[in-house]
Protein backbone atom coordinates (compact mmCIF):
# COMPACT_ATOMS: atom_id res chain seq x y z
CA UNK A 1 0.00 0.00 0.00
CA UNK A 2 0.96 3.68 -0.31
CA UNK A 3 0.62 6.39 2.32
CA UNK A 4 2.41 9.62 3.29
CA UNK A 5 4.89 10.76 5.92
CA UNK A 6 2.41 13.14 7.60
CA UNK A 7 -0.45 10.75 8.27
CA UNK A 8 -1.99 10.39 11.71
CA UNK A 9 -0.69 7.48 13.76
CA UNK A 10 -4.07 5.81 13.22
CA UNK A 11 -2.83 5.18 9.69
CA UNK A 12 0.92 4.87 10.22
CA UNK A 13 0.62 2.37 13.07
CA UNK A 14 -1.87 0.35 11.04
CA UNK A 15 0.65 0.27 8.20
CA UNK A 16 3.31 -0.96 10.61
CA UNK A 17 1.04 -3.81 11.66
CA UNK A 18 0.29 -4.66 8.03
CA UNK A 19 4.03 -4.80 7.35
CA UNK A 20 4.39 -7.33 10.16
CA UNK A 21 1.82 -9.37 8.25
CA UNK A 22 3.89 -9.15 5.06
CA UNK A 23 2.21 -6.23 3.28
CA UNK A 24 4.76 -3.67 2.08
CA UNK A 25 4.14 0.06 2.60
CA UNK A 26 5.60 2.90 0.57
CA UNK A 27 5.67 6.15 2.56
CA UNK A 28 5.67 9.13 0.21
CA UNK A 29 7.35 12.37 1.41
CA UNK A 30 5.71 15.80 1.36
CA UNK A 31 6.89 19.13 0.03
CA UNK A 32 9.12 21.22 2.27
CA UNK A 33 9.16 24.53 0.39
CA UNK A 34 7.41 27.44 2.18
CA UNK A 35 4.76 27.94 -0.52
CA UNK A 36 3.39 24.40 -0.30
CA UNK A 37 4.85 23.03 2.93
CA UNK A 38 3.31 19.76 4.01
CA UNK A 39 1.58 19.19 0.66
CA UNK A 40 1.66 15.80 -1.03
CA UNK A 41 2.72 15.83 -4.68
CA UNK A 42 0.24 13.60 -6.58
CA UNK A 43 3.01 12.65 -8.99
CA UNK A 44 4.90 11.11 -6.05
CA UNK A 45 1.87 8.90 -5.50
CA UNK A 46 1.81 7.98 -9.18
CA UNK A 47 5.52 7.12 -9.15
CA UNK A 48 5.05 4.93 -6.07
CA UNK A 49 2.43 2.74 -7.76
CA UNK A 50 3.39 -0.86 -8.48
CA UNK A 51 1.50 -3.70 -10.16
CA UNK A 52 0.86 -5.22 -6.72
CA UNK A 53 -0.45 -1.97 -5.11
CA UNK A 54 -3.93 -2.51 -3.67
CA UNK A 55 -4.54 0.58 -1.53
CA UNK A 56 -3.60 4.27 -1.25
CA UNK A 57 -4.35 6.16 1.97
CA UNK A 58 -3.90 9.95 2.11
CA UNK A 59 -5.46 12.28 4.68
CA UNK A 60 -7.65 15.17 3.51
CA UNK A 61 -6.41 17.81 5.96
CA UNK A 62 -3.41 17.39 8.22
CA UNK A 63 -4.24 17.51 11.91
CA UNK A 64 -1.17 19.58 12.86
CA UNK A 65 -0.51 21.83 9.86
CA UNK A 66 -4.07 22.15 8.59
CA UNK A 67 -2.81 21.71 5.01
CA UNK A 68 -5.46 20.35 2.64
CA UNK A 69 -4.18 17.69 0.27
CA UNK A 70 -5.01 17.37 -3.47
CA UNK A 71 -7.31 14.41 -2.84
CA UNK A 72 -9.36 14.70 -6.05
CA UNK A 73 -6.20 14.52 -8.17
CA UNK A 74 -4.91 11.54 -6.19
CA UNK A 75 -8.35 9.96 -6.56
CA UNK A 76 -8.09 10.19 -10.34
CA UNK A 77 -4.65 8.56 -10.22
CA UNK A 78 -6.02 5.73 -8.05
CA UNK A 79 -9.01 5.21 -10.36
CA UNK A 80 -6.80 5.06 -13.47
CA UNK A 81 -4.62 2.45 -11.75
CA UNK A 82 -7.67 0.55 -10.43
CA UNK A 83 -6.28 0.85 -6.88
CA UNK A 84 -8.45 1.33 -3.80
CA UNK A 85 -8.29 4.81 -2.25
CA UNK A 86 -8.91 5.61 1.43
CA UNK A 87 -9.01 9.15 2.83
CA UNK A 88 -8.75 10.09 6.50
CA UNK A 89 -11.08 13.10 6.61
CA UNK A 90 -11.29 13.32 10.40
CA UNK A 91 -9.69 16.77 10.52
CA UNK A 92 -11.68 18.27 7.66
CA UNK A 93 -15.21 17.00 8.37
CA UNK A 94 -17.35 19.91 9.56
CA UNK A 95 -14.76 22.48 8.50
CA UNK A 96 -14.72 22.24 4.69
CA UNK A 97 -17.15 20.64 2.22
CA UNK A 98 -16.76 16.88 1.67
CA UNK A 99 -18.09 15.15 -1.43
CA UNK A 100 -16.94 11.57 -1.86
CA UNK A 101 -17.70 11.64 -5.60
CA UNK A 102 -15.75 14.83 -6.26
CA UNK A 103 -12.86 13.51 -4.15
CA UNK A 104 -12.92 10.15 -5.93
CA UNK A 105 -12.48 8.08 -2.77
CA UNK A 106 -13.52 4.49 -2.18
CA UNK A 107 -13.29 4.79 1.62
CA UNK A 108 -13.51 7.90 3.81
CA UNK A 109 -13.38 8.02 7.60
CA UNK A 110 -14.66 10.74 9.94
CA UNK A 111 -14.96 11.15 13.73
CA UNK A 112 -17.87 12.88 15.46
CA UNK A 113 -15.85 14.67 18.14
CA UNK A 114 -14.16 16.84 15.49
CA UNK A 115 -17.45 18.55 14.60
CA UNK A 116 -19.02 18.91 18.05
CA UNK A 117 -20.47 15.40 18.19
CA UNK A 118 -19.97 12.78 20.91
CA UNK A 119 -16.60 11.15 21.51
CA UNK A 120 -16.06 7.50 20.71
CA UNK A 121 -18.09 7.28 17.51
CA UNK A 122 -17.12 7.68 13.87
CA UNK A 123 -18.25 6.74 10.42
CA UNK A 124 -16.67 5.01 7.44
CA UNK A 125 -18.01 5.73 3.96
CA UNK A 126 -17.65 2.69 1.71
CA UNK A 127 -18.22 3.06 -2.03
CA UNK A 128 -20.53 0.29 -3.31
CA UNK A 129 -18.50 -2.59 -4.67
CA UNK A 130 -15.45 -1.90 -2.49
CA UNK A 131 -14.33 -5.24 -0.99
CA UNK A 132 -13.91 -5.26 2.78
CA UNK A 133 -12.73 -8.12 4.97
CA UNK A 134 -14.27 -8.32 8.43
CA UNK A 135 -11.76 -7.97 11.26
CA UNK A 136 -13.94 -9.17 14.17
CA UNK A 137 -16.18 -12.21 14.52
CA UNK A 138 -19.16 -13.17 16.63
CA UNK A 139 -22.22 -11.44 15.17
CA UNK A 140 -23.88 -9.80 12.19
CA UNK A 141 -24.09 -6.15 13.26
CA UNK A 142 -23.08 -3.28 10.99
CA UNK A 143 -23.79 -5.23 7.78
CA UNK A 144 -21.69 -8.16 8.94
CA UNK A 145 -18.64 -5.92 9.33
CA UNK A 146 -18.27 -6.37 13.09
CA UNK A 147 -20.15 -7.94 16.00
CA UNK A 148 -21.70 -6.20 18.99
CA UNK A 149 -24.65 -3.97 19.71
CA UNK A 150 -24.44 -0.66 17.87
CA UNK A 151 -23.81 2.50 19.88
CA UNK A 152 -27.21 3.98 19.00
CA UNK A 153 -26.90 7.21 21.07
CA UNK A 154 -23.45 7.82 19.56
CA UNK A 155 -24.70 7.18 16.03
CA UNK A 156 -27.66 9.54 16.51
CA UNK A 157 -25.33 12.15 18.01
CA UNK A 158 -22.95 11.89 15.06
CA UNK A 159 -25.82 12.27 12.62
CA UNK A 160 -27.25 15.33 14.38
CA UNK A 161 -23.81 16.94 14.70
CA UNK A 162 -23.20 16.34 10.97
CA UNK A 163 -26.56 17.89 10.12
CA UNK A 164 -25.86 21.00 12.20
CA UNK A 165 -22.30 21.29 10.89
CA UNK A 166 -23.53 21.19 7.32
CA UNK A 167 -26.04 23.99 8.02
CA UNK A 168 -23.44 26.14 9.80
CA UNK A 169 -20.44 25.25 7.60
CA UNK A 170 -20.12 28.50 5.63
CA UNK A 171 -20.92 30.74 8.61
CA UNK A 172 -18.60 28.87 10.99
CA UNK A 173 -15.73 28.70 8.52
CA UNK A 174 -15.81 32.45 7.76
CA UNK A 175 -15.95 33.47 11.44
CA UNK A 176 -13.28 31.00 12.59
CA UNK A 177 -10.98 31.86 9.67
CA UNK A 178 -11.16 35.56 10.57
CA UNK A 179 -10.28 34.81 14.21
CA UNK A 180 -7.45 32.48 13.17
CA UNK A 181 -5.97 35.07 10.82
CA UNK A 182 -6.20 37.74 13.52
CA UNK A 183 -4.37 35.55 16.03
CA UNK A 184 -1.76 34.46 13.50
CA UNK A 185 -1.04 37.94 12.12
CA UNK A 186 -0.84 39.48 15.59
CA UNK A 187 1.61 36.85 16.87
CA UNK A 188 3.80 37.19 13.78
CA UNK A 189 3.85 40.97 14.24
CA UNK A 190 4.61 40.86 17.97
CA UNK A 191 7.04 37.93 18.27
CA UNK A 192 10.35 38.20 16.47
CA UNK A 193 11.31 35.11 14.49
CA UNK A 194 7.89 33.47 14.81
CA UNK A 195 6.98 31.35 11.77
CA UNK A 196 3.90 29.57 10.50
CA UNK A 197 4.27 26.00 9.24
CA UNK A 198 2.19 24.53 6.44
CA UNK A 199 0.45 25.91 3.39
CA UNK A 200 -1.07 29.23 4.50
CA UNK A 201 -3.57 29.34 1.64
CA UNK A 202 -4.85 25.83 1.14
CA UNK A 203 -5.77 24.79 4.68
CA UNK A 204 -8.68 24.27 7.04
CA UNK A 205 -9.90 27.48 8.72
CA UNK A 206 -9.27 26.54 12.33
CA UNK A 207 -5.64 25.37 12.63
CA UNK A 208 -2.37 27.24 13.19
CA UNK A 209 1.06 25.65 13.61
CA UNK A 210 3.63 28.20 14.77
CA UNK A 211 7.32 27.90 15.64
CA UNK A 212 8.83 30.09 18.36
CA UNK A 213 12.55 29.32 18.10
CA UNK A 214 14.39 29.56 21.39
CA UNK A 215 11.30 28.88 23.50
CA UNK A 216 10.75 25.18 24.23
CA UNK A 217 7.32 23.91 23.28
CA UNK A 218 6.72 21.97 26.50
CA UNK A 219 7.64 24.98 28.65
CA UNK A 220 5.41 27.16 26.47
CA UNK A 221 2.59 24.66 26.76
CA UNK A 222 2.77 24.61 30.56
CA UNK A 223 3.14 28.39 30.88
CA UNK A 224 0.18 29.06 28.60
CA UNK A 225 -1.91 26.43 30.35
CA UNK A 226 -1.32 28.28 33.63
CA UNK A 227 -2.64 31.39 31.88
CA UNK A 228 -5.77 29.57 30.73
CA UNK A 229 -4.72 29.10 27.10
CA UNK A 230 -5.11 25.60 25.65
CA UNK A 231 -2.83 24.49 22.82
CA UNK A 232 -0.62 21.51 21.98
CA UNK A 233 2.91 20.70 20.84
CA UNK A 234 1.63 18.31 18.17
CA UNK A 235 -1.37 16.04 17.77
CA UNK A 236 -3.61 16.29 20.82
CA UNK A 237 -3.63 12.49 21.13
CA UNK A 238 0.19 12.51 21.38
CA UNK A 239 0.23 14.65 24.51
CA UNK A 240 2.93 13.59 26.94
CA UNK A 241 5.32 12.50 24.19
CA UNK A 242 8.79 14.07 24.34
CA UNK A 243 9.57 13.20 20.73
CA UNK A 244 9.33 15.98 18.13
CA UNK A 245 6.29 15.81 15.87
CA UNK A 246 6.81 13.43 12.94
CA UNK A 247 4.61 15.75 10.87
CA UNK A 248 6.80 18.82 11.46
CA UNK A 249 9.96 16.82 10.81
CA UNK A 250 8.48 15.52 7.56
CA UNK A 251 7.57 19.10 6.58
CA UNK A 252 11.22 20.10 6.89
CA UNK A 253 11.54 21.57 10.39
CA UNK A 254 14.61 20.78 12.46
CA UNK A 255 14.14 18.76 15.63
CA UNK A 256 14.76 21.92 17.72
CA UNK A 257 12.17 23.94 15.79
CA UNK A 258 9.69 21.07 15.91
CA UNK A 259 10.09 21.02 19.69
CA UNK A 260 9.55 24.82 19.77
CA UNK A 261 6.28 24.66 17.85
CA UNK A 262 2.71 24.94 19.07
CA UNK A 263 -0.59 24.09 17.45
CA UNK A 264 -3.60 26.33 18.10
CA UNK A 265 -7.06 25.02 17.21
CA UNK A 266 -10.12 27.24 17.09
CA UNK A 267 -13.72 26.10 17.03
CA UNK A 268 -17.37 27.03 17.07
CA UNK A 269 -17.11 28.15 20.69
CA UNK A 270 -14.02 30.36 20.25
CA UNK A 271 -14.74 34.06 20.87
CA UNK A 272 -13.07 37.28 19.78
CA UNK A 273 -12.40 38.07 23.45
CA UNK A 274 -10.48 34.80 23.85
CA UNK A 275 -8.37 35.62 20.80
CA UNK A 276 -7.62 39.09 22.19
CA UNK A 277 -6.59 37.53 25.48
CA UNK A 278 -4.29 35.04 23.74
CA UNK A 279 -2.69 37.87 21.74
CA UNK A 280 -2.06 39.80 24.94
CA UNK A 281 -0.45 36.85 26.77
CA UNK A 282 1.52 34.71 24.30
CA UNK A 283 4.21 37.24 23.21
CA UNK A 284 5.32 38.00 26.77
CA UNK A 285 5.43 34.29 27.67
CA UNK A 286 7.56 33.52 24.60
CA UNK A 287 10.01 36.34 25.38
CA UNK A 288 10.28 35.30 29.03
CA UNK A 289 11.09 31.70 28.09
CA UNK A 290 13.57 32.82 25.47
CA UNK A 291 15.36 34.90 28.08
CA UNK A 292 15.55 31.85 30.35
CA UNK A 293 16.78 29.53 27.61
CA UNK A 294 20.53 28.72 27.92
CA UNK A 295 20.85 28.62 24.14
CA UNK A 296 19.19 32.01 23.70
CA UNK A 297 21.25 33.55 26.49
CA UNK A 298 24.47 32.14 25.02
CA UNK A 299 23.59 33.51 21.57
CA UNK A 300 22.86 36.89 23.14
CA UNK A 301 26.26 36.90 24.93
CA UNK A 302 28.02 35.94 21.69
CA UNK A 303 26.24 38.76 19.91
CA UNK A 304 27.30 41.31 22.56
CA UNK A 305 30.89 40.01 22.48
CA UNK A 306 31.01 40.36 18.71
CA UNK A 307 29.80 43.95 18.94
CA UNK A 308 32.41 44.74 21.61
CA UNK A 309 35.33 43.12 19.74
CA UNK A 310 37.62 45.48 17.79
CA UNK A 311 37.21 45.38 14.03
CA UNK A 312 39.91 43.54 12.08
Amino acid sequence: MITTSIEHHAILHSCEELERQGIETTVVPVRRDPDSQGMVDPEEIRRALRPETVLISVMHANNELGTIQPIAEIGRIAAQAKVGFHCDAVQSAGKVPLDVNLLGVDLLSISAHKFCGPKGVGALYVRPGTPLERRFYGGHAERDRRPGTENVPGIVGLGKAAELSRKLLVEDAARIRALRDRLETSLLDRISGARVSGDRTNRVPNTISMTFSGAGGEALLISLDLQGIACSTGAACSSGSTEPSHVLLAAGLSADDARSSLRFSLGRGTTAEEIDYAISVIPSVVERLRALSPRTSEASRDSHAALAAPSQ
